[in-house]
């Protein structure tokens, strides 16, 4: 029996994401694209062709900032939806046995009932250490209550 009750537990629909370490991404991506931006359009004796580059260059640049601020986990009344990278992978509550995030683990991963493991990104330790293990322990709750598994001892 899950040892919270239906209070404690987050409001459905709930969004986990690593909020501190997307902010910075956000930022660094639009400071990252003026500057090489800016960069190119400075420079003297350069032609269109060499400065559309640098524009270009700066907006994969840009792109790959955001695209690492894009995970996040969204739980809702059908289940956990994962997004990670480049893949988004909807999985229903008795999927998952299990919410781990153990010290020194770089993100959350999911023991699924096919014998697997997912890693979700959305909940990560990076900047923000205590957010993500509330929001593990927010998440693992959720599985417990939805799935009516019972918490196992503490594996060392």
């Amino acid at each position: 029996m899950p040892d919270t009750t239906p209070d404690d537990l987050p409001a459905l629909p709930v969004t986990f994401r690593p909020g501190r370490t997307r902010a910075v991404l956000t930022v660094l991506a639009a400071v990252t694209f003026v500057t090489v931006t800016a960069l190119g359009m400075l420079l003297r004796g350069l032609g269109p062709g060499e400065r559309l580059s640098f524009v270009l260059t700066a907006l994969v640049l840009a792109g790959v900032l955001l695209l690492l601020a894009r995970p996040r986990v969204v739980a809702d009344e059908s289940g956990v939806t994962v997004v990670n990278l480049t893949a988004r992978r909807h999985l229903d509550w008795p999927e998952i046995l299990r919410v781990n995030l153990r010290q020194g683990d770089p993100w959350v991963f999911l023991d699924l009932s096919d014998g697997t493991s997912l890693p979700a990104l959305g909940i990560q330790p990076g900047i923000a250490k205590q957010r993500a293990l509330a929001d593990a322990r927010a998440l693992r709750d959720l599985v417990e209550a939805r799935c009516g598994a019972r918490p196992e001892a503490p594996r060392d």
